[in-house]
């Protein structure tokens, strides 16, 4: 290039013009541009050659001058109009001559810097511009406009975020739950950051991880802290509008029912006993006398199978649930808490539909015969344990059937430790939190009243898994394997107790599910199902379809390889909502903990999980929690302590216990002590 010669190059991608002064080497020259700054650049770098003239440096600025006037990008549209039917590639002056009638250098120059810019009408072809098709410009347009308005919705919904986080009232729109979504996706699978969440994260100036994602949730109003749970494990907190459409229908007009020649036992005195805050009823204890002398007990089952067919909509739901999840918070149900405390509950004064099963017990216990029925039932009392456990105390004569039932769920209980059953008391607790946050930790008493009913429950298992045997009906079988246990010797050296118990709890296999019987060794049976949950346990409800179409002889629901299927894959649903339960308790007992700092406890040193670190396991017994702890002294299984938090993070999942000194610990035992209120079994290490 000559000495004078002005170019364009990018730095940057900015577009400067400099003169060349001069060549530098073989394959470099030297530029200057209007502030005199020297610029080495190789030729590749040039991207325009202003021609025919020369200029000095100086002159820059007014050569931009009369370039501006032309800078028109939506002039180009015309000038694509009258090229695209011959679709001929043009140069820069040949545009210039189109578009300003005029070839000088300014308006070549201008030429090109509209067409470079241009990403709609035309594209660069070595030195010469073509003009796109018109479906081509159609697309185009298209995706920049599509474009634009994801960018204008983007900024509308930083705009409502900043406004929310600022203390504001804001109404979401449609498109933000779109993003609210892409946050959640990215707290339950942080291995799949999606670009709308990149973005919103770096315009709020927070870093791209989930927990910050999870944080900005919270900000919003959106979840919880405790909620994270929900949302790593992907529980579905809200019904479809498929299943509400259904739950309606079926209220307002009941399906008929299959079961149309049902046993009719209304006659019958029938006690429902469950805790005072369940809403989902569904089972009931009776006891009839036969003539023989003989009594018969019956445990009736709630029967949601009238109102729900296999696959229908209700079904898939709860088979995608897998279970009703209970959280210090509430519950989530498995059904629509319209049909799940409605219809498909035991109600107290209402004629209900149920799956009943009697049983006659031989004098050791064993069950001497059994008959099971769809049935018809009416409810006499609604009872809470509480309730059940004062009445048998005070032996209110006019209950002998309450009192009938207790002796022989005694008799019961006691067959089953002759067969070698497996019993562990360890403290239980429920949390409960109210609306306004206020935490309250209940320890459950292992009562007459919760024995009694847990052993009807197993009996009632033990039939429907005989049954199951007997005709060779694949059911959803539980069966454990037997444990190992510490030898007597062992556990006698081991405080009797908490410490005890959670010695043999440690060696206790886990349960498992087969579509054939096996032994349940903590039980002692040697066949089993669970039976007695089925508007809240979706492998209950597939039992309830089984026997059901087997005592009407319709063909099963579920052939083998079908339930085989279907239970594994609630089975994992369902570990999923067990994890969740134990985390959000969890999550509440540190919280409830965090909040009293100031209160000394007194713990039970429960075990360990490192004793050569000196790390074990505590129990509170007062709350019924267990957790974990670094003792600072030399301390032995079954020691009491009285301890304070030091620290908790609830969301972290950590805690941290200082041990007092007796001169330390004035404790004030308060078995209540609120801070207060939904319910969930709570147990934890």
């Amino acid at each position: 290039m000559e000495k004078g010669t002005l170019i364009e190059f990018r730095l940057q991608g900015e577009r400067h013009l400099a003169v060349v002064d001069r060549p530098e080497g073989k394959n470099h020259l030297i530029a200057l541009d209007q502030r005199g700054k020297l610029h080495k650049l190789h030729p590749r770098q040039v991207t325009y050659t202003v021609a025919d003239s020369t200029y000095e440096p100086s002159q820059i600025p007014e050569f931009i001058a009369r370039v501006q006037p032309y800078l028109d990008p939506d002039s180009l549209e015309l000038a694509w109009e009258l090229l695209v039917e011959e679709g001929e590639a043009v140069t820069c002056a040949d545009m210039a001559q189109l578009l300003f009638s005029e070839q000088s250098p300014p308006q070549c120059y201008a030429a090109h810097c509209i067409l470079f810019e241009d990403k709609i009408y035309f594209k660069q072809k070595a030195q010469t511009y073509e003009p796109r098709s018109a479906s081509m410009v159609a697309e185009i347009k298209h995706q920049l406009a599509a474009a634009q308005s994801k960018h204008q919705e983007q900024e509308e919904f930083l705009k409502r975020v900043q406004q929310k986080l600022g203390g504001e009232q804001v109404e979401w729109v449609d498109s933000d739950r779109t993003r609210f979504d892409a946050l959640e996706r990215f707290v339950s699978e942080p291995d799949k950051p999606s670009r709308a969440v990149q973005e919103t994260l770096e315009a709020l100036k927070r870093p791209q991880n989930p927990e910050n994602a999870f944080d900005l949730l919270i900000n919003l109003g959106l979840w919880r802290p405790h909620q994270k749970y929900l949302l790593r494990h992907k529980i579905p907190t809200q019904f479809r509008r498929e299943v509400l459409e259904l739950t309606q229908q079926y209220l307002a007009n009941p399906p008929t029912d299959p079961d149309s020649d049902r046993l009719d036992l209304t006659h019958l005195k029938l006690y429902t006993i469950d805790d005072e805050s369940t809403q989902e009823i569904d089972d009931g204890l009776s006891i009839e006398d036969l003539e023989d002398g003989t009594q018969r007990l019956w445990i009736h089952i709630a029967d949601p199978t009238r109102l729900v067919m296999p696959g229908d909509n209700l079904d898939l739901e709860a088979r995608r649930r897998s279970t009703t999840i209970y959280l210090p918070t509430g519950m989530i149900p498995m059904f629509p808490s319209e049909l799940a405390t409605g219809p498909m509950s035991l109600v107290q004064g209402q004629v209900c539909g149920a799956l009943s099963f009697g049983v006659i017990l031989d004098q050791d216990g064993a069950i001497y015969d059994y008959q099971i029925h769809p049935s018809l039932i009416k409810p006499t009392y609604r009872l809470t344990y509480e309730d059940v456990d004062e009445m048998l105390q005070l032996g209110v004569q006019a209950e002998t059937e309450l009192f009938a039932i207790a002796n022989l769920a005694v008799r019961r209980q006691k067959w089953r430790k002759s067969q070698g059953a497996i019993s562990i008391h360890m403290p239980e607790s429920v949390i409960k939190v109210g609306n306004d946050d206020q935490i309250t930790i209940e320890v459950l008493e292992d009562s007459p009243s919760r024995q009694m009913v847990a052993e009807m429950m197993i009996l009632a298992g033990e039939v429907a898994g005989r049954y199951g045997q007997a005709h060779q009906i694949p059911l959803p079988f539980r069966g454990q394997p037997q444990p190992e246990l510490p030898s007597q010797e062992e556990l006698l050296l081991l405080p009797a107790g908490p410490v005890r118990f959670c010695a043999m709890r440690r060696c206790m296999p886990r349960s498992e599910m087969s579509i054939t019987p096996t032994r349940h060794a903590s039980l002692a049976l040697e066949t089993y199902t669970q039976v007695t949950s089925p508007i809240r346990r979706y492998t209950d409800l597939m039992t309830h379809f089984q026997l059901k179409a087997h005592l009407r002889g319709d063909p099963l629901p579920f052939e083998a390889e079908d339930l085989l299927e279907t239970m594994q894959s609630v089975t994992r649903t369902a570990k999923d909502a067990s994890e969740v339960e134990r985390d959000t308790n969890k999550y509440w007992g540190l919280e409830y903990l965090r909040r009293n700092p100031n209160q000394v406890w007194q713990v039970l040193v429960l075990s360990w999980w490192r004793e050569n670190e000196n790390k074990g396991n505590i129990l509170l017994e007062e709350l019924g929690l267990e957790l974990p702890m670094r003792f600072q002294r030399s301390v032995q299984l079954g020691d009491r302590l009285h301890v304070k938090v030091s620290h908790a993070d609830p969301r972290k999942e950590v805690i941290h216990f200082q041990e007092l000194a007796n001169s330390e610990a004035q404790l004030p035992f308060n078995s209540k002590l609120e801070d207060g209120s939904a319910s969930a079994v709570n147990r934890f290490a």
